[in-house]
């Protein structure tokens, strides 16, 4: 089998991967609670994770890709304006714990930049857009998420949020991952041996983030028991954050008179969440173990499962769409 079709046969089967990963990693977790000390390769596995997603971006055409403002344009709309609105609303019924409140606004707040280009082609959505679109998302993503976190918590910020771990997420899992990506794909453009050494890379993507979800999976799943009440909490809010968001996001793209494809693409952004990257910055909190990481895993889980009933629905959102245009 060559390369590239090993490579397509991963993108063919990554969902089942995926959701391997998340089984086997919860019943080695059941098994041998042990597991839990891989919490310290969380950095690195996600590190290694963007660097493949970030191989996957023509780096060299971003700028192009920067072009299609109306799309770019209702993707920031969407995640940095509508997707705060609506999560403001869904935190005013969570109980006043402030450490329960950053935990569902770390992760509801940042818009998901891996496995959502999966989901996306799955439902028929612009995924290359999407992808193009990563480097920036996670930026912005980076800069704001500190001042809305600062705005929707009120005076409880300054106890629970510190800019280190935001400067350190950047530097390390957006500016080391994009740069190595950068000279990688240099490097397959004038040497042979790059080329070669680029495709065998090219293969990443789906290992690196099944192996995310492993490591995530195992760390924080003998914690889960010490923080189920608080799990339970806010179980309704991502249920309904899940109902909410791709509909918002099927909205923006029409008002923005997207083509189908990147309405859908809109829709998954909105309604796919950056759990597995801002997981290091929700354990960098004083005090967060156990109940912010088990928040964070809770909303992963509930994502993981929505995201089967999103390629179903939103593709057929995306149909309707299209003919009420045409």
């Amino acid at each position: 089998m060559t390369v590239s079709n090993f490579r397509e046969s991963l993108e063919q089967h990554q969902v089942v991967i995926y959701f391997a990963a998340v089984i086997v990693a919860a019943l080695a977790a059941v098994l041998a609670p042990a597991l839990g000390m891989l919490e310290t390769a969380i950095n690195p596995a996600l590190a290694l994770m963007l660097f493949a997603t970030f191989l996957q971006v023509p780096l060299a055409e971003l700028g192009r890709a920067f072009r299609q403002l109306r799309f770019m344009a209702a993707l920031l709309i969407a995640n940095f304006v509508v997707v705060p609105l609506i999560v403001l609303l869904l935190i005013q019924f969570l109980p006043p714990d402030p450490l329960i409140r950053l935990g569902v606004l770390i992760v509801l707040l940042a818009p998901c930049i891996d496995y959502v280009v999966t989901f996306s082609h799955l439902g028929r959505a612009d995924a290359r857009g999407l992808l193009a679109a990563t480097p920036l998302l996670l930026g912005v993503q980076m800069l704001l998420l500190p001042i809305y976190l600062g705005v929707m918590l009120g005076p409880d910020s300054r106890d629970l949020i510190q800019i280190e771990p935001f400067v350190h997420a950047f530097v390390w899992l957006i500016a080391v991952p994009l740069l190595l990506a950068g000279l990688v794909q240099f490097w397959g453009r004038i040497s042979k041996t790059g080329a070669r050494a680029s495709d065998l890379l090219g293969l990443l993507p789906v290992p690196a983030t099944a192996l995310v979800l492993f490591i995530v999976i195992c760390a924080v799943v003998p914690q889960l028991d010490a923080a189920r009440a608080s799990a339970l909490q806010v179980l309704p809010v991502y249920i309904a954050f899940a109902v909410m968001a791709p509909i918002a996001g099927l909205i923006v793209g029409r008002l923005f008179r997207l083509p189908a494809a990147r309405t859908r693409a809109v829709a998954f952004s909105a309604a796919t969440r950056n759990s597995l990257v801002v997981l290091p910055l929700g354990l960098a909190v004083p005090g967060a173990v156990p109940i912010l990481p088990a928040i964070i895993v809770t909303q992963t889980l509930v994502e993981l499962l929505s995201e089967l009933v999103y390629i179903r629905l939103i593709s057929k959102a995306g149909r309707d769409l299209s003919a009420q245009q045409a």
